[in-house]
């Protein structure tokens, strides 16, 4: 038998339940296949479908109410942190976002198979308001989901299982290697694109306070807003800004004469969309653009300022 499912005979539940928490708080560690041999075992009877389920779906919860109550009470840091390590910075926010912003209540439910989505997501909904109750409730619905389908797919394939783990078995220990080295060069090969891409995108971003003097003392400045139309519709941007797509600035569908200021803004923490459409507009012919510092978290930051004082 597969040595991860003797591991579970031996050590059960609590096993299953820290590589399922492990997963839900970020580790880049899939849980999904000790779902599938716990599943197989259930099959077996050697482990207790009930309590796998129950532990799975215990383990998300906890991770999940972690992000939650920090993306409620710090919730730009925690997605700023997130972008930060994301090994795809330019989208890791931006496609996350939205997708809550698009399905709500529906997005927690599934959001645990979609990659890059399932840890984003819980802070994202604390930020929101969503009450904790609700959260709970659609994140329970979805850890069971998640939990439950792989268990069931371990459970109906356990002969399947069964032979792949004793193929692996029979190549030694050259299979765990070969599985380790070609995700160790995954992890490089995506963490150089990610540090050559920031090294790429580093330039001078202007400041909300440097923006909002332009814009005060009459200065003819395009403003163009790079988040998705739902974003741009549940938190309204920068008044008389254009609302642009990636793909529109790549295929040169917008109307910007090429001796304007140009500011772009986005709403990923570290600018990384707005600094890339910068890029290209700069392989367009345009001299001054730049992205805007904090993005349009920053600029509604200093607006209530403003207003309270």
């Amino acid at each position: 038998m597969h040595n991860a499912q003797q591991f579970l005979i031996h050590h059960g539940a609590p096993i299953l339940f820290g590589t399922v928490l492990l997963e839900q708080l970020g580790l880049p560690l899939p849980a999904f296949p000790w779902l599938l041999a716990a599943g197989a075992l259930a099959a077996a009877c050697e482990l207790n479908s009930v309590t796998a389920l129950a532990v799975s779906v215990l383990a998300c919860l906890i991770a999940d109410g972690v992000w939650f109550y920090l993306g409620r009470y710090r919730g730009a840091k925690v997605l700023g942190f997130l972008c930060r390590i994301s090994l795809e910075p330019d989208s890791c926010v931006r496609r996350t976002q939205s997708l809550f912003t698009r399905y709500g209540w529906r997005g927690i439910v599934v959001a645990k198979f979609v990659p890059g989505f399932s840890t984003v997501t819980p802070p994202l909904a604390g930020m929101s308001g969503l009450g904790a109750g609700r959260f709970f409730i659609f994140d329970a619905a979805g850890s069971m989901l998640y939990s439950g389908t792989f268990l069931c797919l371990g459970y109906f394939f356990s002969n399947q299982i069964e032979r792949i783990g004793a193929a692996l078995a029979g190549i030694g220990s050259s299979a765990g290697a070969l599985v380790i080295g070609a995700l160790a060069l995954y992890v490089a090969i995506k963490f150089w694109q990610r540090r050559r891409l920031l090294d790429e995108l580093r330039m001078a971003r202007i400041t909300v306070a440097d923006l909002r003097h332009m814009i005060d003392s009459g200065e003819n400045v395009a403003l163009l807003d790079m988040r998705s139309p739902e974003e741009s519709t549940a938190n309204p941007g920068i008044d008389g800004a254009i609302h642009l797509s990636i793909d529109d600035v790549k295929e040169g569908r917008y109307d910007v004469p090429r001796d304007r200021e140009v500011v772009v803004y986005c709403s990923c923490p570290n600018e990384v969309t707005a600094a890339r459409v910068a890029l290209l507009l700069r392989r367009h012919g345009f001299k001054n653009v730049r992205p805007l510092l904090g993005g349009i978290d920053a600029w509604h930051e200093a607006t209530e300022l403003i207003k309270a004082s």
